[in-house]
């Protein structure tokens, strides 16, 4: 998810294992190990030269169960060894240190997961992401209720009963709301399982996820022999049916062979991908269709699109962008999310 979900859990992992000891400072150790895993972005572009290896890297070793167990002994001996000094000194141990860093590591990836960007847990042993496409990248109802009540924690003392309450709450309160994700997920899910059949469209696959900022509005894609249709579904419509489906053609013919970095690009989207020419004979737009169009009725809207260009050797991509939001795609948005 966000960088300031995975900083608000990390701290509260921080608190939930030194809290007691090192009372806020514990927030703050926390947050550091919550945010470690994503740095992989940065690493990646140390690492690769090309973007699109660059982009295969992030959410993939350091997303891993083996990173959280590697980096949380790094980090937690590392830690111990400045921190238990002078007035500190025998106050925490060195396991406390490996546990807190090992929490605060361990939950970011598997708050990851639950997005549809996909999360590789089993790396390097496999590349198999796991994503269960229940809550958006960003979602405020997860997150700020959280991080309130995590503010409340920060003004009681360390040892105070209340402020283990307040943390208690905190885990309680965003758990809960993780579950209605997930509730909400098998309820659209057999929406859209449904409206598929009710068209009559014969399709190999499907998957549904919200779209962003929330858990109200859907969107669902359904892959064909030669075509995506995608189609959205807010909870709050007045029938629980797709009521269009928009179909986007493949185009993954305009490229032949399959090269290695197309390949790497397919496994990236979970294949759910089209392709665009442009002017240039040599260079096309890659749309990852995992990601809701901002405009409903313009195919070229997709949120996570970026173009692709054939060098000497091997295929580049630029830095994926969005499709400029406005207001009139925004009254859009709100206007579909309302229900119809």
């Amino acid at each position: 998810m966000d960088s300031i979900t995975q900083i608000v859990l990390g701290a509260a992992c921080g608190e939930a294992v030194l809290g007691k000891k090192i009372g806020n400072r514990a927030l703050l150790f926390g947050a550091i190990g919550g945010t470690v895993p994503d740095l992989d972005v940065f690493i990646g572009k140390l690492l690769y030269n090309n973007e699109i290896d660059s982009m295969a890297f992030h959410r993939g070793f350091m997303h891993s169960f083996l990173f959280a167990l590697l980096g949380a002994l790094v980090f937690g001996m590392l830690v111990f060894w400045l921190y238990n000094r002078g007035k500190r000194y025998g106050i925490t141990t060195q396991n406390e240190w490996i546990w807190l860093f090992f929490a605060s590591i361990f939950t970011h990836p598997i708050l990851d997961s639950f997005t549809a960007y996909g999360t590789q847990l089993f790396a390097p042993f496999s590349n198999y992401r796991v994503a269960f496409n229940n809550i958006s990248v960003a979602d405020p109802l997860y997150t700020l209720p959280f991080l309130g009540l995590l503010i409340v924690v920060m003004f009681f003392k360390r040892t105070s009963t209340k402020r283990r309450l307040f943390l208690k709450l905190s885990f309680g309160v965003s758990s809960l709301y993780m579950m209605f994700t997930l509730v909400n997920k098998y309820h659209v899910h057999g929406v859209y399982k449904q409206s598929l059949a009710d068209e009559q469209i014969d399709y190999l696959r499907f998957q549904t996820q919200p779209t962003i900022l929330n858990n109200f509005l859907w969107y669902g894609i359904a892959e064909t022999e030669d075509a995506y249709f995608v189609g959205f579904y807010s909870i709050l419509d007045t029938k629980p049916t797709v009521s269009r489906w928009h179909k986007l053609p493949k185009n993954h013919n305009l490229i032949g062979d399959m090269p290695k970095d197309l390949e790497t690009l397919a496994w990236f989207s979970g294949g759910y991908y089209n392709l665009s020419e442009t002017s240039d004979s040599q260079t096309y737009l890659f749309k990852d269709l995992r990601y809701p169009l901002m405009d409903e009725e313009d195919s070229n809207s997709t949120i996570f699109k970026f173009t692709i260009t054939k060098t000497e050797d091997r295929w580049e991509a630029a830095p994926f962008y969005a499709p400029e939001v406005n207001r009139g795609s925004l009254n859009s948005f709100w206007t579909r999310l309302k229900g119809i």
